[in-house]
This record gives structure tokens, sequence and C-alpha cells, in this order.
């Protein structure tokens, strides 16, 4: 196909609308249901490139949960024990390796995927089918479906779930434009790859990167290439766990970032695990009264007239004092930054959210300030020499 035509573009106003190819060819792509707009296409593709790119850098299958052009989560491939398959919501699934990455990428911010649109590093099986089956999702794109995986997402929103495959072989022109106010932007793609040699200058005292850190900082790195800037993500046992994007300051994007983190770690607290929700009560209404719950404004869902709709007893609440003391249990968490900190203070914050390995660019003049901060807490951080803005 050459040229497909759109449900509408940014807003339903903006009609007509359509994606072709410049030179004439033919799409990279097919759509197998639905009817996916603007939106949706800005999210498969960017999403598909970031799943791709992570797929080549850690030789394992990648997923991703997308929101407004920007990762909500990013995830390879890791199993899940019991008691993360029952903060994800699934408890008593076999998951396949595909799954699992899909469950941890939706699974990093459930609040901000709901409503996603999925990307896929391989064919979607049966299992990760299973898995989107029962979220609220916009769409998927992928470089197949299984038979019985393609059944099964036919059956989402009344028949009208978005499923695009697209060619994994396609590799596009290497310089892109887009257009602003009629003027045309032309640039070369930002294809150099993220490698571990990006990680090797150490500047801070402490320079023992383990593995486990390298995989989670290229994932970091990788999901900060296709994330609206500024960004910063924190990253643990191969899945992002807070993403900040899209802020005008960078600490603001450390404190964004490192708030979500928190909420992913406060969600595996014995409290939380706990809550007596009701049984019929939707993943949603779960997600919406967890995230309230760890917040200052418990009060909300833990009043009369409004617990009883909730759960089944009166949960006790979570101080702030307790959310503090569990919080500061999280460790060995990897942050990477689009580009660098101008000063110490977003090396504060991400030290207060178990923060230990840092990937940055390097090249502030306060960079001496920064590594110092890195040394007070013992932190490695590595300077990569590369911005990864994206707009």
């Amino acid at each position: 196909m050459k040229k497909l035509n759109l449900k509408y573009g940014c807003n339903p106003n903006q009609l007509p609308a359509s994606i072709y190819m410049k030179d004439g060819g033919n799409l990279p792509l097919m759509v197998l249901n639905g009817r996916p707009g603007y939106i949706n296409f800005l999210d498969a593709l960017n999403s598909w490139q970031l799943v791709k790119e992570l797929k080549k850098a850690t030789g394992l299958p990648a997923a991703a949960s997308f929101k407004h052009v920007s990762p909500a989560g990013a995830a390879v491939a890791s199993p899940l024990d019991d008691k993360m398959k029952k903060v994800y919501h699934l408890e008593g699934c076999e998951l396949s390796p595909l799954a699992s990455a899909y469950a941890r990428a939706r699974g990093a911010d459930r609040m901000s995927s709901f409503g996603d649109f999925v990307a896929l590093s391989d064919f979607c099986d049966e299992s990760t089918a299973q898995v989107l089956k029962h979220e609220v999702s916009d769409g998927v794109i992928a470089p197949g479906y299984t038979d019985e995986a393609l059944a099964i997402l036919k059956t989402k929103k009344k028949g009208n779930y978005n499923i695009i495959q697209i060619d994994p072989a396609y590799v596009p022109a290497e310089m892109e434009t887009k257009e602003v106010f009629g003027i045309t932007f032309e640039q070369r793609r930002n294809q150099d790859p993220i490698t571990e040699d990006c990680l090797r200058n150490i500047p801070t005292k402490n320079k023992e990167l383990p593995p486990e850190a390298k995989r989670d900082l290229l994932i970091a790195l990788i999901t900060l290439k296709y994330t609206q800037s500024n960004s910063v993500c924190y990253v643990k046992d191969g899945q992002t766990i807070g993403v900040g994007a899209g802020q005008q300051s960078r600490v603001h994007c450390t404190r964004l970032a490192g708030d979500k983190a928190d909420k992913w770690w406060l969600r595996q607290s014995p409290k939380a695990l706990s809550l007596p929700f009701k049984p019929d009560l939707p993943k949603p209404v779960r997600d919406n009264t967890i995230d309230v719950y760890l917040s200052d404004d418990a009060d909300d869902v833990l009043a009369d007239g409004i617990w009883q709709t909730l759960f089944t007893e009166k949960p006790e609440p979570m101080t702030r004092e307790e959310r503090k003391a569990w919080i500061a249990g999280n460790t060995g968490v990897s942050l990477g930054s689009d580009a660098f900190f101008p000063f110490g203070d977003n090396i504060e914050r991400a030290h207060r959210s178990g923060v230990q390995y840092v990937a940055q660019a390097g090249g502030s003049i306060r960079d001496a300030q920064v590594i110092e901060t890195a040394d007070k807490y013992g932190i490695v951080m590595c300077m990569t020499g590369r911005r990864l803005f994206h707009h």
C-alpha cells in the first residue's frame, strides 16, 4: 500500500489525514485490524524503533508501552516471580519471554500505561496476547502475530483494536525531514548505536559496573532516545521503573521519574500487596486506588462510604514514615539522562530512590560538582559524551 488514510490527525477536526512514503514507494507496514489515527502511528513507529534497538543491544525480546509519543515503560524479557505477578495483576499466569517483557513494561507505570500503544520486538505469541487481552490498550505493533494471538487481539475493543504489522527488515533513509508551520526541517537520523562503549568513561571513584547495571543503563539510554526531552529514566531488573519526559527543568524530570520509581517500589510493600480488594473490581480501579493509597491523599480512599465500595474490609493506612522507610530499601537502581546534569541536586534526588549507577552525557561546567555528589554516595557514574534529545 502506498498511502493509508487515517481516522483523523492529532485531533478529530484535523482532516484529511494520511501516511505515505515521500518517494512514492509502498509503506513498510500493514494494518491487520482497526483504524489507527495520527497519534497511534506516532506512538507505533517511535515505540517500534525503541524495542528493535533494545533487542539488538541486549539480545532479549523487548516490549514498550507508549503514551503520547513517550514510553510509559519499556523492558526486556525476564521471568516474574509470584510476588511480581501479583503486583502486575498476573497471578497464576504462565508467561512467555515476550509476555514477561510486556508485563514489565506495562507494570512500570500502570497509571500512565492506561490506554497505551504497545510495541513488541518479536512475533506476538498467544501468551503475550492473553496479557494484552485484559489490559486497556489502543493498539499494538509487531513484526508478526501467530494465528492464535491475532484471533485473541481481534476480540479487543469490540473488534476495533488497532493491530499493525511492520516489516522488520525496513530501514529508513539516512536523512529525515519534518514540517513545522510550513517550513521543512532536515537532519540525519539519530542512528548511532548505543552499546557498552558508551559506558567506558567512568570519572567517579567507584568504577565497579556489574553486568546487570550495564544492561539496565543501556535500557535507560535507549529508552531516553525515544522519549520527549528533557528526560530521565530509572531502570531496575531489566525494566524501566520511572520515566520523566518533556520537562523544561532536568531536576523536575529527575523528581518526576523518581516519584514514579518510588511508587513502583511501594506497590511491592506488604501493605500494598495485602489490600483487601473486592474480587470483581476492574484492574484500572485497583491501580488508581493503589496509587492514591500510597500517597498523602490516602484518606480519599479510606473515608467512610468510599472504602466500602473498594474493599471487603477497611485497610490499615500506610504512614508517611512507613513509606519513607520502605523506599529506603530500594537499591541497585540505574539512572540515565538524555543530557548532562547541570547540578548535583539531580544526584541527591536520585540517591533517595536507590540509584547506584548513572549514565549521563557530561559536558556541564559543573561536572566536577556532579561527580563529587556521586562520590559522596559511592555512585558509579558514566559520562557517555552523547546527547539523546528527541522532539
